[in-house]
Parts: C-alpha cells; structure tokens; sequence
C-alpha cells in the first residue's frame, strides 16, 4: 500500500510541475504573477544593493507599457508599502517630479494556498500563491499613463504566481 501511494503521490507532484502548480521553492525576488484578465504580468527582481527598498518588480501592460514597482517597508506599521510608477525622471528629483510620474501606491497583501492573508514577503522567502495590491485597477484607469498611444487594459487587483525566472 505504501508503495502505491508514494507512486501516486510522485505521479501527482509531476502532474501539478508540468501544469504549473508548484512553486513553493521560487524566492519572491524570481517570482512571476499575472492576473486574471491578462491585462498585466508582474516580474519581480533582485532590488540590489539599495537599503531602502525591499523588494522591486516590473508591471508589463499591453502596448508594451513597463511600469516600474518598488517596495518599501514603512517603520511604524510594518507594511509593505508598494509604488507604481512610469517614466520617472532620473538623478535628484523633487516630490512633486515623483508624484507626478506615480500611478500607485499602496500596501501589497499576500494570499498562501490556504487562504491566509498576509503581507509580502521579503527577498528569499517563497512567493506567496496570489498578491492583492488593493485598487490598482482603478488607480491606473485614472492616470495619465493609461488611453490611446498608452497601456488601454486595466488589470483586477489580484494576481496569482504563474512561475519562477531561472
């Protein structure tokens, strides 16, 4: 009997590998999510050396629209508080060059695969199952990256690990 299970439990770990249900091993800085619209992908990335920002991400919109993410850690309430971003200017730039190139910002909420809510995770933890970055949708409908010659698809606030960057 036993033998019979650890087949059907090996054949099972295969099954959800090839369908891509397994992800438990992928640190959040490789993690790869997309929603359920497909009107966004986010891939997340090393954020280096810089001690301020905990983690750093891409937002791919349709249009071939980058939207940068970033991640900081606020010191009262800990949360991870994410922005979103587009064409920011580089070098020193004032408050009112960043809110002016900011199209979101918010706290970014993890969902594991028992339906437990919690925060994102720091860089070298596993990547949660779904990430809730609460009223994006709406906060890139209404920004000035978003109409014609720019991203025209609107993302729901939940997005769900679809796999891990080598």
């Amino acid at each position: 009997m036993r033998g019979c299970l650890a087949k059907l439990t090996l054949t099972a770990l295969a099954i959800c590998a090839m369908t891509g249900q397994v992800f438990a091993a992928c640190p959040m800085e490789l993690a790869v999510y997309s929603d359920n619209t497909g009107a966004a992908g986010i891939d997340f990335r090393p954020a280096g050396e810089n001690a301020v920002v905990t983690n750093a991400f891409r937002m791919v919109m349709d249009q071939g629209v980058v939207l940068d993410g970033q991640v900081m850690w606020t010191e009262q309430e800990a949360r991870p508080n994410a922005i979103v971003s587009h064409n920011c200017p580089d070098g020193d730039v004032t408050g009112e060059e960043y809110a002016a190139c900011t199209l979101w910002q918010g706290v970014v909420y993890s969902v594991d695969e028992l339906g437990k809510v919690g925060l994102l995770p720091l860089e070298g933890v596993p990547a949660p199952k779904h990430l809730i970055f609460a009223d994006l949708g709406g906060a890139l409908r209404a920004s000035r990256a978003f109409g014609e010659q720019k991203f025209t698809k609107v993302p729901f606030d939940v997005f769900e690990l679809k796999g891990c960057q080598e």
